[in-house]
């Protein structure tokens, strides 16, 4: 079906049941740009002082953030492989719907929606909200109304602000969504390679950098650099977000795989050279425990006038990130619906739209709670953790795949088994380590695993057993 509106043709099919689906829009360029939208987001922007705070060193720092990058583009390559064997909307969960069956299938979709999509949402809100706050004088720090963990102030109304912007944006045309998106991605672009160019600019090639700590040449834990990974993993995080549109690709076999690569490696660079720039701007002793690192860098490099534009450009650098998560994370839950494993109103395509409008309001809904009761520095740990072990699983489903169907597929990962087993044991190997460091840090994940399976169980008693709707 095509419908037919002012005078322009709508590209909107339906598959079975005569139900409209997803159809395939999305070029190369703008699927490369919804990748670096992704990642480039709060993570970037907030996490560097907290690492600097762990490590005490700005070599370290480097160094982690340079293997973080290294661990994220295997698994860039491992997920160019699955997304060309399943070219399908809904990542993770058609990879390992696919390999390991309906279970683990549902679990990655239940934590894409909570953890994958939703925290990550809050987080890059609440950062734009403190970032665009952090110029203007005056604002009450204070919270507006507080009961228990639900929290008001003016940071977290900005936010939702934001929040309620973007999703209405997303639940328009899919043609508008990207159009936004692109142009977002490419000032974010044009945001970060000024902040590096000033940095590197001011390198202090007459004074090399020292530990904070003056306490002797002392390597940080192994506790300390795998949290640290971690947060930089959070950061790392939307890598794989073209294989969630692996539905609305054009010749996703070609491009999907290009696209996860070309915008990861950039990525890579960039957030490497960007931390070289907050190195420049503020020293090691200038950066442990701040959150606004990337606004007070540019008021340290440019003075507060032209820090406080930069400070609104990296806001709205956030805003890309914040629009990026909300356009692909509800093909995650459609897929599922599709399967009779969630919702079904989830499963259904706006027929004026394009897009499936339920599933976007309910991740932000979720993102919105988020919002009024989470603390940013645990949301930003809880994200990194969680997706460290859906990742590593979804790659792990490659072996399976493989052995499943030996064909020759349209991208196959270079280095196999090497590439894809780097990435599991790098993943398994920070998680591992965090929790010994604080065994307490993985239980809102567990939680959050346990309440996945009640809610498998609960679907699978209601839901009679349906052949799958998945468009194939």
């Amino acid at each position: 079906m095509q419908k037919q509106e002012n005078g322009k043709k709508e590209n909107i099919t339906t598959g079975k049941n005569n139900l409209p689906k997803l159809t395939r829009r999305v070029g190369l360029i703008s699927a490369s740009c919804v990748i670096i939208a992704d990642m480039v987001g709060s993570g970037i922007f907030t996490t560097s002082g907290f690492i600097m705070q762990m490590l005490n060193d700005p070599w370290w720092l480097l160094a982690c953030w340079l293997i973080g990058g290294a661990i994220t583009f295997t698994g860039a390559l491992s997920y160019g492989e699955l997304g060309a064997r399943l070219p399908l909307a809904g990542g993770e969960y058609v990879f390992l719907r696919e390999s390991f069956g309906p279970l683990w299938a549902f679990l990655s979709g239940w934590i894409s929606l909570v953890v994958g999509f939703s925290a990550p949402i809050a987080a890059s809100a609440m950062a734009a909200s403190g970032y665009l706050l952090h110029i203007i004088p005056g604002v009450p720090q204070e919270p507006l109304f507080c009961a228990g963990c639900l929290v008001i102030s003016v940071e977290t109304l900005l936010a939702l602000a934001f929040l309620a912007a973007f999703t209405l944006l997303h639940t328009r045309r899919l043609g508008i969504g990207l159009g936004v998106q692109n142009a977002l991605t490419l000032f974010k672009i044009l945001i970060l390679i000024t902040l590096i160019v000033a940095g590197l600019w001011f390198w202090p090639v007459d004074s090399p950098w020292q530990p904070v700590a003056v306490s002797g040449p002392q390597a940080p834990s192994a506790g300390a650099v795998a949290t640290a990974l971690v947060f930089i993993s959070f950061a790392y995080t939307g890598f794989n977000a073209a294989a969630y549109l692996g539905g609305e690709i054009k010749n996703p076999g070609r491009n999907l795989p290009r696209a996860l690569l070309s915008g990861t490696g950039l990525v890579v660079l960039l957030y490497l050279l960007l931390n070289i720039a907050y190195l420049a701007a503020l020293g090691p002793e200038g950066m442990p425990g701040i959150k606004e690192i990337g606004a007070v860098a540019a008021k340290a490099l440019f003075g507060p006038w032209v820090g406080g534009i930069l400070s609104v450009a990296i806001c709205i650098c956030l805003l890309s990130a914040l629009g990026a998560m909300i356009l692909a994370g509800p093909r995650v839950y459609y897929a599922m619906a599709r399967d009779g494993l969630f919702l079904g109103a989830l499963g259904r395509i706006d027929p004026r739209s394009g897009v499936p409008n339920n599933a976007i309001w309910l991740q932000s809904a979720i993102a919105a709670v988020m919002i009024l009761s989470a603390s940013f520095n645990a949301l930003l740990f809880y994200i990194g953790f969680t997706l460290s072990l859906i990742a590593a699983l979804a790659v792990a489903g490659l072996f399976v795949l493989r052995r499943k169907d030996p064909s020759q597929a349209p991208f196959k990962v270079p280095g196999y088994p090497l590439t894809p087993l780097i990435f599991i044991v790098a993943n398994l190997g920070m998680v591992t380590f965090s929790l010994a460091d604080n065994p307490w840090r993985g239980l809102p994940s567990a939680i959050t695993l346990a309440l996945g399976l009640l809610f498998y169980w609960y679907f699978k008693r209601r839901v009679n057993n349906k052949p799958s709707q998945v468009d194939k």
